[in-house]
């Protein structure tokens, strides 16, 4: 038992003993701050919802080092987006520019809640004048029928209190 034990522990510690962290070397700390705002502003193309820095897929690693290049370069922070945005599209960018072909993605939540909104006034007024509706389509001897139905006479009197 201790010696299964003893294997899974070791098992663990290779698989964090294989993990590889990336260090790349910067002239100047407004590179590497450069560096890091990008791998944690643009998303992955292969994996779901993640950022560079958080991704280790083969791509990840090859975007990164490509940033890395590009800055070291002296490349501007547009000539790396334009790059990106170039080569992978829209996607990589978490914060898309405004264009015509994002205009979906930027104005949908805009026009789902203006939706809702008129679902909601819509449905609040339809109460209000459905109430009303019922109450005027009676006649009167449809009200006093109701009235009696319900327990009440025109007076305002229970039905069981007359005598």
């Amino acid at each position: 038992m201790r010696g299964l034990i003893l294997c899974i522990v070791l098992m663990l510690y290779s698989a964090v003993a294989s993990a590889v962290i990336e260090t790349y070397q910067f002239d100047t700390p407004l590179q590497q701050q450069r560096y890091q705002a990008f791998i944690e502003e643009l998303r992955c193309p292969k994996c779901q919802n993640q950022n560079l820095s958080g991704s280790d897929s083969a791509i990840s690693k090859d975007l990164r080092r490509q940033i890395h290049h590009m800055i070291m370069d002296d490349k501007s922070d547009i000539e790396i987006t334009n790059y990106m945005v170039a080569r992978y599209g829209d996607f990589i960018l978490y914060r898309p520019q405004f264009n015509g072909q994002t205009a979906v993605l930027w104005l949908s939540p805009i026009a789902l809640l203006l939706l809702g909104l008129l679902v909601w006034w819509r449905m609040a007024s339809g109460r209000k004048r459905s109430k009303s509706t019922v109450d005027s389509s009676l006649s009167v001897a449809e009200q006093q029928r109701l009235n009696e139905l319900l327990g009440d006479d025109a007076s305002g009197e229970k039905s069981g209190d007359r005598r």
